[in-house]
């Protein structure tokens, strides 16, 4: 059976964050259509993992044999990270912008995960292809034409990251407006955010769906 690794990373729980209520929506269908499957979940928020140190950078560029136990222990744990990644057949990403770019905690994800000659820099890595679904949730609009266009760090963050850097095959899907129902500056642009919340719900479901019916062919 296929295994899901998901990642949320909003500081809000449950229904009060906007992304981990549509990563909960794509959750839902995919283990629906993958009952027995594996669901690998990292709540980056609730237990973060280690941001990288020296020690774990320079031991990803050194033989392992001449680590110091420090860098062992820290080379560890970034193995271990790589390793659920590899395991994965696809992966889910909760992404809010915080100050125009991901949390922090998703970017110290990031840094372990990506190791040269592993996971990057290599034609034959073992994540390269694999789907990753990232609810890139934002509290106002950063879509064309708007006044913030140009001020959106995620998207565009998690694309050279993920796309080009691990060579993973990334779609987004981006509830926004999410301030709308608590900043009454906003209050008129709420049923645009409700509608861009019911479009959001709708695509994890059939993502979802989609990439769940992929691994069963």
């Amino acid at each position: 059976m296929a295994t899901l690794l998901h990642l949320d990373s909003s500081v809000f729980s449950g229904s009060a964050s906007a992304s981990r209520t549509v990563t909960d929506a794509f959750r839902t269908s995919w283990q629906e259509q993958h009952p027995g499957g594996t669901v690998i979940y990292r709540d980056l928020a609730a237990e973060p993992v280690p941001h990288i140190t020296a020690d774990a950078h320079l031991a990803g560029f050194t033989d392992p044999a001449t680590h110091t136990p420090e860098q062992s222990a820290a080379f560890a744990a970034r193995i271990g990270l790589i390793e659920e990644l590899e395991r994965a057949d696809a992966v889910l990403i909760g992404a809010p912008m915080y100050n125009f770019a991901i949390p922090s905690t998703l970017k110290a994800w990031l840094d372990n995960v990506i190791l040269m000659g592993r996971t990057a820099g290599v034609e034959a890595s073992p994540v390269k292809g694999t789907p990753v679904t990232v609810v890139a949730s934002r509290g106002g609009s950063y879509a064309p034409g708007t006044p913030r266009a140009g001020m959106d760090h995620v998207q565009n963050f998690l694309e050279a990251v993920l796309r080009d850097g691990l060579g993973l095959e990334v779609e987004f899907i981006v509830p926004e407006l999410t301030m709308a129902p608590s900043n009454p500056a906003m209050s008129e642009l709420i049923p645009l955010y409700e509608a861009s919340r019911e479009a959001a719900l709708e695509s994890a479901h059939a993502k979802a769906k989609e990439l769940a019916a992929r691994f069963a062919a």
